[in-house]
């Protein structure tokens, strides 16, 4: 996999590799967003995305160095980006039957495979690049070897995944999911629903194999392609509704802090820096990938430097009650876990704690308070609010 400051998921990496993109993310991002020059050449985007899927760095912090160096105007387009990240995080928040729904195509879709050899036989020669289309099987291989992909390269993959290979776009999601070293899950499902025309419904993203070479330096001229796009069947997306309530922290009640890879950096949040943190802690579970791990590593030192705590690694969530107990305390500290498997999986946890005596209260970041009620409808509706909130989040 590609060297951590490639990238980065610790904070130091992440600052660091801020710090490299910061002068091209004006013009010069606006107008080389969008080629891809393949591996160890992605100088033109900011390869921030795994820090800020975990935030050790936040959106807020990146958004503010881009624009004190741009301003708003010459910058819009990196920050639209980075606004893009935020409105998948919402609008699926605000939805979370959508990430239900993904999981169960998910499995019936591999449900399919032991019994369709034809299906079967196409889902693995695209998991292992043997499609013959050029520029397809690279990726899928660079994906493997690095655990990263420009994101137009992504938007190739997923269209050509769907209409071209035929394939069920949610075993293509799993796949990305599973790979990428920034796998999130809104952003993720979310995107690919879009490429298969079913975010916005009916308007689908169709892999053009001129434009496939052009972005690629002449690099790939994959052949084959589908020159329509037939996009699944599915049920009409739920209205928005508000995302879940969570039990608010207790400023002065003393906490266990547990880091997960969903929020890896609230040391750096105002309203937990006085928080009387007894101990920190992070769990096994969490950490199933290498990047998932570096970063914990990293969560862990940080909060044990900034809160004067002890830090410990437990093996799994069932131990959090037990870790409290010990440091004294029944408030348990986190940061916000939004749809996904972790969340799926917290109200057993919950449940479990209570038992216990244990309270689990979770920490929403301002950032997601302001953007997220803007994320119920089209990107264009958060779109026209970005100056406002810039403003209101200075």
């Amino acid at each position: 996999m590609a060297s951590a400051p490639s990238f980065p998921v610790t904070r130091a990496d992440a600052l660091a590799r801020l710090a490299q993109f910061v002068p091209q993310a004006g013009a010069a991002y606006a107008k080389g967003r969008n080629f891809d020059h393949g591996p160890g050449q992605h100088r033109a985007v900011s390869r921030l995305s795994a820090a800020l899927r975990r935030r050790t760095i936040s959106e807020a912090e990146v958004v503010r160095a881009v624009l004190a160096a741009h301003g708003p105007e010459a910058a819009a387009s990196f920050i639209s980006e980075v606004f893009w990240r935020t409105y998948w995080k919402g609008w699926l928040e605000q939805r979370p039957a959508i990430w239900t729904r993904y999981l169960a195509g998910r499995d019936a879709a591999t449900a399919r495979l032991a019994r369709d050899p034809d299906l079967a036989a196409r889902h693995r020669d695209a998991l292992t690049g043997r499609t013959g289309i050029d520029a397809f099987d690279h990726w899928i291989g660079e994906l493997a070897e690095t655990g990263y992909l420009h994101n137009w390269a992504r938007m190739q993959v997923a269209s050509i995944w769907i209409f071209t290979l035929g394939l069920p776009w949610q075993l293509g999601a799993a796949h990305f999911l599973d790979q990428l070293r920034d796998g999130d899950p809104a952003s993720n499902t979310l995107s690919w629903r879009w490429v298969a025309g079913l975010h916005t419904a009916g308007k689908a993203y169709l892999a053009d194999a001129a434009r496939i070479t052009a972005m690629t330096d002449g690099r790939f001229h994959p052949r084959g392609l589908a020159t329509q796009a037939i996009i699944p069947g599915d049920a009409p997306a739920p209205l928005a509704a508000p995302w879940r309530t969570t039990p608010a922290v207790d400023p002065g009640r003393p906490a266990l802090l547990w880091i997960t890879p969903e929020d890896a950096g609230l040391e750096q949040e105002a309203a937990l820096a006085r928080l009387p943190v007894r101990a920190v802690v992070a769990c096994r579970s969490d950490a199933g990938t290498a990047a998932d791990a570096a970063a914990l590593d990293d969560a862990l030192a940080r909060a044990a430097a900034h809160w004067n705590a002890p830090v410990q690694w437990i093996n799994s969530p069932a131990e959090l009650a037990a870790a409290a107990q010990g440091a004294g305390t029944t408030q348990i500290v986190t940061g916000f876990v939004p749809v996904g498997l972790r969340a799926d999986a917290l109200p057993a946890i919950r449940a479990a704690l209570s038992a216990q005596g244990c309270v689990l209260a979770e920490h929403l970041r301002a950032w997601d308070k302001a953007v997220w009620p803007h994320c119920r409808r089209g990107f264009f509706a958060l779109k026209q609010e970005i100056p406002a909130l810039l403003k209101d989040l200075a």
